[in-house]
């Protein structure tokens, strides 16, 4: 298995784990539950360790198919800033995960605070991710660009041309 096969495998969980997280934290907070709450910070612990292997293959992937037909450098070189970042902001959730656990565990008087900062910050990274994540199929499914009727028409037009 190369870092190719590996960040088309790996770069799913991030985005689920995260959206996954998400929900369990909304759950954990309307219950006032903070076991249900510890289970979400550790789910976003394990999805930004889990987003440094796909970051650090990325590279590789890209090289792997900038040269293929129909492949868009623009999508890759925006997918590539956005998951840059991505990866920060997956960072940041990940350590204010950290840091809301503890503030749980030692029972800190601002731990409901930073439970809801830290859901607004899972928030926004599952919205940065999302993006980062369509682009990432847009490299190599023409078919969910937003353009994707001109490469069609083009397609259409090679064809033409093969059979004069």
């Amino acid at each position: 298995m190369d870092a190719t096969h590996l960040h088309l495998i790996l770069t799913h969980f991030p985005i689920i784990g995260t959206i996954i997280g998400v929900f369990i934290l909304a759950y954990g907070i309307y219950s006032k539950n903070d076991s249900i709450t510890k289970v979400a910070l550790a789910t976003f612990v394990i999805m930004s360790i889990l987003t440094i292997p796909v970051f650090l293959t990325g590279e590789e992937a890209a090289e792997t198919v900038e040269n293929f037909a129909g492949i868009s450098e623009n999508i890759i070189e925006e997918h590539e800033e956005l998951a840059e970042k991505a990866i920060w902001l997956m960072g940041l959730l990940g350590m204010l995960s950290l840091f809301n656990f503890y503030a749980i565990f030692k029972k800190l008087s601002f731990s409901k605070t930073i439970t809801l900062i830290t859901f607004v910050v899972s928030i926004a990274t599952v919205a940065l991710f999302a993006q980062v994540g369509n682009l990432g199929g847009q490299i190599r499914h023409s078919e969910i660009r937003a353009n994707s009727s001109n490469i069609q028409g083009d397609n259409n037009n090679l064809e033409m041309d093969d059979d004069d």
